[in-house]
């Protein structure tokens, strides 16, 4: 596993809550930040400030350079062709609305199809919802396994020949659940739709080439990858983005303004309308230098084993209920405690220095599908670590004597 050390670099990790070390297992809301990051973006606004693509002074061409400089990184990150196939959003929910605003109306019309799963993201649930209620398409949905997991079969099934887009999650918040990308964008390509992938959750956790995985569109956030928040990016296959439409005008987008009419800059910065988020990018490209000096392959394994371990240890608790599938291969488990209400054992757990996350997690279809109102889920990082797991296992068991449950 990754060495423990690492969490020297997180400051935020050095402290106490309610007098216990803080054991943050909130990282899928979003992730804290490294002392390399935090830097990055100091530095950044101490000598660099400025905008970008603008002023022709040191300071302006130092901005311009760092931003790009960014985007550079996020592609190679990503395994993108270009840097054109790159633009910088607010987040992953920015990104999948440039999506469904542009390129949704102009291949949707009545009786086309848009696919999905009822476990979305509420940021990948409600623009296709809505994008149909436009177009007049039909939203479809991917059976569910009882893990919450989808098959192929059901896949080809789902998928016809009127779909125009499937956008589906490439790792679900809530179940943990690992989505079979590269063979349903097959799927979707035979049937002549495109796909589009939210990587939100996979992108912080795991090597992502979107040239292999042959997905049309990919969004994601820097917040859940050590970046800061206000940062992120949409991917999009070059002649698919030079085909659409900019969804918001002014600022360096422009290329030509007249009294009638107007035309826009090429890729990437048509879609990149008004000042940037410059200091946000800068730190996106700390937190990537920071994640492949470990490596992904490294903190993939590590969460794999974090998550084998944390399914061992939660199943000591009698009367907890872990959804999702076994053996998952991110660091997500969600889980319910009897009939104790998700918000209370998040309280006790607060109390022992425990963050964890409770609620729907913007998932309400899902959480109809489980037959619950809300669930509790930890989520882990690379600064995580086995003793984390025993804190939450040791409060547990604290939270079950607190509402008066019998120990098993």
């Amino acid at each position: 596993m990754i060495n423990s050390n690492i969490r020297e670099q997180f400051p935020i990790l050095n402290q106490k809550i309610n007098g216990h070390p803080l054991v943050y297992l909130d990282s899928a809301a979003t992730s804290q930040k490294p002392r390399q990051v935090i830097e990055a973006v100091k530095s950044y606004y101490e000598w660099d400030n400025a905008n970008v693509h603008r002023g022709v002074h040191t300071l302006g061409s130092r901005a311009t350079d760092a931003y790009e400089g960014a985007r550079e990184k996020v592609a190679k990150f990503i395994h993108a062709r270009s840097t054109k196939e790159i633009i910088f959003t607010r987040g992953t929910t920015t990104a999948l609305n440039i999506v469904a605003s542009s390129y949704g109306p102009a291949v949707l019309s009545e009786g086309d199809e848009i696919v999905i799963t009822q476990m979305e993201h509420h940021s990948n649930f409600i623009p296709w919802q809505q994008l149909a209620k436009k177009t007049g398409a039909t939203l479809k949905f991917l059976p569910l396994q009882k893990d919450g997991t989808i098959t192929l079969e059901d896949a080809e099934n789902t998928i016809t020949d009127k779909t125009k887009i499937v956008a589906i999650a490439y790792v679900s918040n809530v179940m943990g659940v690992t989505h079979p990308i590269k063979e349903l964008a097959a799927i979707a390509h035979r049937k002549g739709a495109v796909i589009v992938v939210d990587g939100a959750q996979s992108t912080p956790h795991m090597k992502v080439d979107v040239q292999e995985l042959d997905c049309d569109f990919y969004a994601f956030s820097g917040h859940k990858m050590l970046a800061p928040t206000g940062i992120g990016a949409l991917y999009g296959k070059k002649a698919l983005l030079e085909a659409m439409e900019p969804v918001e005008f002014g600022g360096e987008m422009i290329d030509d303004v007249g009294l009638y009419e107007s035309t826009w800059k090429e890729l990437p910065w048509k879609f990149e309308g008004g000042t940037p988020i410059i200091a946000g990018a800068v730190g996106l490209g700390a937190a990537i230098d920071f994640l492949q000096e470990i490596g992904l392959d490294e903190i993939h394994r590590h969460e794999i084993q974090l998550a084998a371990y944390a399914e061992q240890r939660l199943a000591e608790v009698d009367g907890l209920t872990l959804y999702g599938p076994r053996n998952r291969q991110v660091g997500v488990v969600t889980f319910n405690l009897g009939d104790v209400h998700p918000h209370d054992v998040a309280t006790v757990l607060d109390a022992e220095g425990i963050a964890v996350r409770a609620g729907h997690h913007c998932c309400q279809p899902l959480m109809r599908w489980l037959e619950v109102s809300s669930t509790a889920r930890a989520s882990f990082y690379l600064y995580n670590t086995e003793q984390d797991v025993d804190a939450l296992v040791q409060a547990l068991i604290k939270a079950k004597e607190y509402f008066a449950y019998e120990l098993g």
